[in-house]
C-alpha cells in the first residue's frame, strides 16, 4: 500500500486507494460539489432525446456541425464566466461580439488591404478597451455593472448600425477569416495535433497528481491518474475518427474544424490563468467573500475590471468566429439573444450566479448544450419560439441545482 507523510506530524500514513478516492469524491458529490456532472448527464440525456426523434442528431456530420456551432456559444460563455465567478454580469457581450465582427470585416475589406492577423487584433483591441470602460465606470465609479452594461448594450448596438450605415452588411472575402469556422485540418495533421493535446494534459495532470502525494495532500492514486489519461486519449480518438468522416454531399468534406482549436486554445488559456496563477485565486476570493478579499490586501477594483476587460476580449473572439461564420456581418445580428445564451450557457455549465464558483469548462459545455438544443430542435422543425422555451425550461433547472446545492453545501 502506497504511504504518504503527514506535512503536519511527518508520520507516513496510509494514501488512499482508488476506492477510498471514490469515496471522498462522492461525499463532495453529495456536498453539493457535483462539478460538471449535472451538465454531463443533461448533455447526455438531450442527445438520447433527440436521437430517438430523429435518427439523424448524432451523425457525424450534424455532430461536427454542432461543434461549429457551439463555438460562438461556447465562447460567449466563457467571457461571461469571468464576471459572474465576481457575483457581477455583463449585458453587453453581443454586441461588444458584433463590434469585433464589425471591425474585423471593416479593415479586411479590399478597399483598406489590411492583413487578417492585423484585423484581429485590431479587433481584440477595441473590445478589451470597451471592457476596460465598463470596468472602470463599474469599480472606480461605483456604478452598478447591471446598469452599466445594458447601457453598454444599447450603446454599441446603436454604434454598430451607424458604421454599417444604409448598407446593412460588410461581407468577409478574406480567405483565412472565412476558413476559420469553415476550414478543416488535414487528416494527419489532426491526429498529431490530437496525441500532442493528449500528451501536455497528460503531462500535466501526472505532474499534479505526483506532487499532491508527495507533500501528503489528497490526491487520486496512480491507477486513476492513469484512468483519467487513458479516457482523454479515447475521447480524442473518437473526436477524430468522428471528425474524418466524409460528411460531404456533393463533394468530399472530412476533417476537424479550425474552430475547434480555436475555442480549445481560448478554453486552455483561460483556465490556466483561474487555475493556476494568483489571478485566479484572487477572483475566486473576490466573488466568495468580497469584504474579507479586501481586508486580505486583495485589489478589489483592479482584479473586477481585469476581469471586464478579458469578458469583453472573450466576446471579441466570439465576434470573429461569428462574422467567419456568416462571412458577413449585418444589421441583423441579435445581440440580445446573444447575451442570453451567454449568461444561459455559462450558469447550465455549472458556473454560479452567486459567484465565487465556476470554471471554464463550464462555459464550453453549458455551450454546447445550448447548441445541441437549437440544433435539436432545428431538426425536428420547432420554430424559434419552441427553442426559446426549452432554452428558458433548462436554464430554470441549471438554476435551481444551483440554488439547492448552495444551501445545501453550509449544512454539510
Amino acid at each position: 500500500m502506497a504511504v504518504s507523510a503527514d506535512p503536519v506530524t511527518g508520520r507516513t500514513r496510509p494514501a488512499p486507494g482508488a476506492r477510498d478516492y471514490l469515496r471522498l469524491a462522492w461525499q463532495r458529490v453529495r456536498g453539493g460539489e457535483s462539478g460538471v456532472l449535472p451538465v454531463v448527464g443533461g448533455l447526455l440525456l438531450v442527445s438520447v432525446i433527440f436521437q430517438s426523434l430523429n435518427d439523424a442528431f448524432l451523425t457525424p456530420g450534424n455532430l461536427v456541425n454542432l461543434l461549429v456551432q457551439a463555438a460562438v456559444f461556447a465562447l460567449l460563455s466563457m467571457a461571461e464566466v469571468f464576471v459572474l465567478l465576481l457575483g457581477e454580469i455583463d449585458l453587453s457581450v453581443g454586441f461588444v461580439a458584433g463590434i469585433a465582427a464589425v471591425v474585423v470585416a471593416w479593415l479586411a475589406r479590399p478597399q483598406l488591404g489590411w492583413p487578417w492577423w492585423a484585423a484581429i487584433l485590431a479587433a481584440l483591441a477595441a473590445t478589451a478597451l470597451i471592457g476596460l470602460l465598463h470596468g472602470t465606470l463599474i469599480t472606480r465609479i461605483g456604478l452598478p455593472s447591471f446598469v452599466v452594461t445594458l447601457a453598454g448594450l444599447l450603446f454599441w448596438q446603436g454604434v454598430m448600425l451607424f458604421v454599417l450605415g444604409s448598407g446593412g452588411a460588410i461581407l468577409i472575402s478574406d480567405e483565412v477569416l472565412a476558413r476559420i469556422t469553415s476550414g478543416t485540418l488535414a487528416p494527419l495533421v489532426g491526429w498529431v495535433v490530437m496525441l500532442a493535446v493528449v500528451a501536455a494534459f497528460g503531462v500535466v495532470v501526472w505532474r499534479r497528481d505526483a506532487r499532491r502525494r508527495d507533500v501528503g495532500l489528497t490526491a487520486p492514486p496512480v491507477s486513476l491518474t492513469v484512468t483519467k489519461i487513458a479516457a482523454c486519449l479515447a475521447g480524442g480518438a473518437g473526436l477524430m475518427l468522428l471528425a474524418n468522416t466524409d460528411r460531404g454531399r456533393l463533394a468530399p468534406v472530412l476533417g476537424l474544424p479550425w474552430v475547434v482549436l480555436v475555442v480549445l486554445a481560448v478554453l486552455v488559456a483561460w483556465a490556466y490563468l483561474l487555475g493556476r496563477r494568483r489571478f485566479g485565486l484572487y477572483v475566486y476570493a473576490v466573488g466568495g467573500n468580497a469584504e474579507a478579499a479586501r481586508r486580505a490586501g486583495i485589489p478589489l477594483a483592479r482584479i473586477r475590471t481585469v476581469c471586464f476587460v478579458l469578458c469583453s476580449l472573450t466576446a471579441g473572439i466570439a465576434g470573429v468566429v461569428y462574422a467567419s461564420r456568416l462571412r458577413s456581418i449585418s444589421t441583423s445580428i441579435d445581440g440580445g439573444t446573444l447575451v442570453l445564451y451567454a449568461v444561459a450557457g455559462a450558469v447550465i455549465g455549472g458556473t454560479s450566479l452567486f459567484g465565487g464558483r465556476g470554471k471554464m469548462l463550464h462555459g464550453v459545455l453549458g455551450g454546447l448544450v445550448i447548441a445541441a438544443i437549437d440544433n435539436g430542435m432545428g431538426l425536428l422543425g420547432f420554430n424559434a419560439a419552441a427553442k426559446y422555451v426549452v432554452t428558458a425550461v433548462v436554464l430554470i433547472v441549471a438554476v435551481t441545482i444551483d440554488a439547492l446545492t448552495r444551501r445545501r453545501r453550509p449544512q454539510t
